[in-house]
């Protein structure tokens, strides 16, 4: 039996209890997936990280478990692992290459792919999903639908129909709209379909929401908030193919792992 360290880190907040919490568990060796799972299950939290180690380029592999399955991409448990190792990091993953950079004040900046969403038509359960909200627009990423509403007002009062919402084969939607002032966007983000009903701030979908204002407001640097209950901020900026994200996180739990 081997102790393991393991982090619970609050991402995208600089406040305790605040942002995104994401489990981290520092592997000295390879685990099979079953094994993965099962931690991220009893965890509870809609990502763990678990990241091995360095190679002798100092690259580290990292991989993402929700409570009941692996996903390709999560950015506020990459920010989470970043902040619990305390060094700029180069991370392989499923996908691909990801380097993080620590920052004065505590920030953490990750280099992430672009994912630019084309426009769709609405699907009925789609549009059944955000119910009473206005949909402007809708696109359709590599991992999530997009939906554009008429107000940043209509994100924050949304009740989703989450059965509906899980009907949409993808593996979340995020609902959208400018902002006026700071923030300069606003998003909640539903994932029913990887058992996270409502994700508290995802860093993964802000690389599909840079690519998609970025040329609608002419600005590349935009301020974002996700207003779930527990709310989170982030700075996104759109370079060609790559979206920077900026976030800050805070450790609430360290301990070991014993399994």
């Amino acid at each position: 039996m081997t102790n393991l360290d393991l982090f619970i880190v609050d991402a995208f907040t600089d406040t305790p209890f605040g942002g995104n919490p994401a489990g981290v568990v520092l592997l000295d060796s390879p685990r099979d997936d079953a094994w993965m799972q099962s931690v991220a299950a009893e965890l509870r939290h809609s990502e763990t990280a678990f990241v091995g180690p360095a190679d002798g380029e100092g690259v580290r592999p990292l991989r993402w478990f929700t409570p009941v399955a692996e996903v390709d991409l999560c950015g506020h448990a990459t920010l989470a692992t970043a902040h619990a190792l305390g060094v700029d990091s180069v991370f392989q993953t499923r996908s691909g290459r990801l380097t993080c950079s620590i920052r004065d004040g505590g920030w953490i900046e990750m280099d992430f792919p672009a994912d630019p969403a084309e426009l769709v038509e609405p699907s009925p359960d789609i549009l059944d999903g955000v119910g009473d909200a206005s949909v402007v627009a809708v696109g359709r990423g590599v991992s999530d639908v997009l939906v554009q509403v008429s107000s940043a007002d209509e994100v924050r009062a949304l009740q989703p129909d989450l059965a509906a919402l899980a009907r949409v084969p993808v593996r979340g939607v995020i609902v959208t709209a400018a902002a006026d002032g700071s923030p300069d966007i606003v998003s909640r983000c539903f994932y029913p379909n990887v058992g996270v009903p409502e994700d508290p701030v995802t860093g993964s979908a802000h690389c599909t929401l840079a690519s998609w204002w970025a040329p609608r407001l002419g600005q590349a640097e935009l301020y974002a908030e996700q207003a779930s209950p527990r709310g989170g901020s982030l700075r996104i900026t759109l370079r060609n193919d790559r979206v920077t994200l900026a976030g800050q996180a805070v450790t609430v739990v360290h301990g070991t792992l014993t399994g």
